[in-house]
Formats: structure tokens, sequence, C-alpha cells
């Protein structure tokens, strides 16, 4: 298996959406993460913040997939990036330092 990094930051749509809007978006991600990692799907998930640890900024995925086209097909079913709420980037990521096992 390789392993992938998927970072993604909020769009102006996202932005623009209230508190209590986001955290149901927020919430269906946390789901779909969720589903994964019960589907086998070895990942760590979490968000971005500010030097002063304020969030709000996007997130970053790190998982394991076969390759970079299923990778990408994977997170294509990421709740926030169908409803266009991220810009996102994929790329697979050589470990040659540390252990994620």
């Amino acid at each position: 298996m390789q392993w992938f990094i998927k970072t993604e930051f909020f769009t102006e749509k996202t932005k623009s959406l209230s508190s209590e809007e986001r955290k149901i978006y927020l919430k269906k991600h946390l789901d779909w993460t969720k589903s994964l990692k019960k589907k086998g799907v070895k990942l760590y998930s979490g968000y971005l913040t500010n030097k002063n640890g304020v969030p709000g900024g996007g997130g970053l995925l790190v998982f394991q997939a076969k390759s970079f086209e299923l990778a990408n097909e994977l997170i294509q079913n990421d709740p926030m990036i169908k409803e266009g709420l991220v810009e996102w980037k994929l790329q697979k990521w050589v470990l040659i330092s540390g252990d994620l096992s």
C-alpha cells in the first residue's frame, strides 16, 4: 500500500456559512472518515489551525491506497469535496523516516 496526503482549505462558500451550517458538513466529513476506517482504510485526519490555535482553515488527510487513481477515487466521495466546500490537492507521500504502523 502507498501513502497519500490530501490537503484542503475552505472555499469562500464555506467561510460564508454560519457556524451551525459548517458543523453539519464537518459532521458528514467525520462520518465519512469513520466509514472508511470501518472498511479497513488506514488513515489519519485532522484540521488545521493558525499560530494561535484557532481552527477554520482546512484540514489534512493522510491515508493508504493501492494507487494514485484509487486514492483520487476515494477522496472524491468526501462530502466536503462533493459540496465544493474545499479546495484540495492530492499527493503521494513517500515515507523515509518514522513509523506509521
